[in-house]
């Protein structure tokens, strides 16, 4: 039986060290591409596969971080500028109907849409691409209920690192997680633990929304339609929207309908708008862009105009709002940019495990389209 190769092997094979075959193997993107084309050369000429078991004894890590969520539905891009600082009295707002720069509308489209891309989808996605790019492996749990504290603490001892969408477990055994290996939190900007946190500027972007909503449209009587009580994005959201309201030039009648950030949730909130006997709102703000394309599919059944006679919003960006109809105006987050930069935390922490906790706040942007277009 032939000796597997080594990485000694590769080494002597491609001219270099076996700290560069390790670079090229973990981190390819900080070795120059001659050196790292010849060294993958050498690697498929002798067949080598690494030996993640012994790479994991002698860094005394897995090689593999972790992304806990509540569940999803179902690659590289431009590194993206989310170091900058967030300004929450500047919230673009981008007419996103004819590419005309600063202030852009996203021209209809005649292509059909893929699967619909919803929030988690995206987050996965950019920790995905970042987690390769900085030589890990990502393995994604989702639980549920009495599940999540055993799946927890089994995906806690595989992983050198773990991100965790907010609400996903409670803040005590995330605490306890936080002992053994570095914790993220995703969506949540609340103060008070010792963890590193990444969130989105949901207030700022909300009240951006909600202001242009009354004021550029002159609308006196709207409707909100919140996410889950439990939820941090619904709790900032929600604060944006009433900031915008007590802000308004002239007094504004609100109502308030219960979801969940899921499209039966808007579509049940539809059905109470309609059921109430009075008149509809002139305009209804959702909580995410789920409701939203919810509530429009009530509206639509029930023969009622969107924009004519009652605008709609939403919040997140996610792709299938560009292709409802009418398209939805909304405010877009860099949902890819929360999975990239979770991971970027991760591997902070790993290299510099006593730093201070760090809390990152990602810019987001509103998004006009013909659901409550310019004004």
């Amino acid at each position: 039986m032939t000796k597997a190769p080594t990485v000694y092997d590769v080494a002597a094979h491609a001219g270099v060290s076996i700290a560069t075959v390790s670079r090229v193997l973990r981190r390819p993107d900080d070795v120059r591409p001659e050196t790292r084309t010849r060294v993958l050369e050498s690697v498929r000429s002798l067949g080598y596969v690494p030996s993640g078991a012994a790479r994991g004894l002698a860094g005394r890590r897995h090689g593999v971080l972790g992304l806990f969520l509540p569940g999803h539905d179902g690659i590289d891009e431009p590194e993206p500028d989310w170091a900058r600082v967030v300004d929450p009295g500047r919230i673009p707002l981008v007419d996103d109907s004819a590419g005309r720069g600063a202030l852009r509308v996203d021209a209809p489209t005649s292509s059909t849409p893929s699967p619909a891309t919803l929030y988690f989808d995206e987050v996965l996605r950019g920790a995905e691409v970042e987690s390769w790019r900085r030589g890990f492996a990502l393995m994604v749990a989702a639980g549920r209920g009495s599940s999540r504290e055993v799946m927890l603490n089994d995906i806690a001892g595989r992983v050198d690192g773990l991100a965790v969408l907010a609400q996903t477990v409670p803040d005590d055994l995330l605490a306890h997680v936080s002992r053994r290996i570095p914790v993220v939190v995703l969506a949540d900007s609340r103060p008070g633990d010792q963890l590193d946190h990444v969130s989105v500027d949901n207030v700022a972007g909300m009240r951006a929304l909600t202001a242009f909503v009354l004021e550029g449209h002159r609308v006196r009587d709207v409707a909100y339609v919140t996410g889950p009580t439990d939820s941090p994005d619904e709790a900032d959201r929600h604060r944006g929207f009433d900031e915008a309201v007590a802000a308004a030039p002239e007094p504004v009648a609100v109502r308030v309908e219960r979801g969940d950030f899921s499209r039966d949730g808007g579509r049940r909130a539809g059905e109470s708008l309609l059921a109430s006997g009075a008149p509809l709102p002139r305009a209804v703000v959702c909580a995410n862009d789920q409701t939203a394309l919810g509530l429009l599919d009530v509206l639509a059944e029930h023969g009622v105009a969107v924009p004519g006679q009652v605008l709609v919003t939403g919040f997140d960006g996610i792709e299938a709002g560009r292709f409802s109809t009418p398209r939805l105006t909304t405010v877009r987050q860099p949902m890819g940019d929360l999975g990239r930069v979770a991971v970027r935390s991760i591997v902070t922490r790993l290299t510099d495990p006593g730093a201070p906790p760090q809390r990152v706040t990602l810019p987001v942007e509103v998004l006009l389209r013909e659901s409550c277009p310019a004004v």
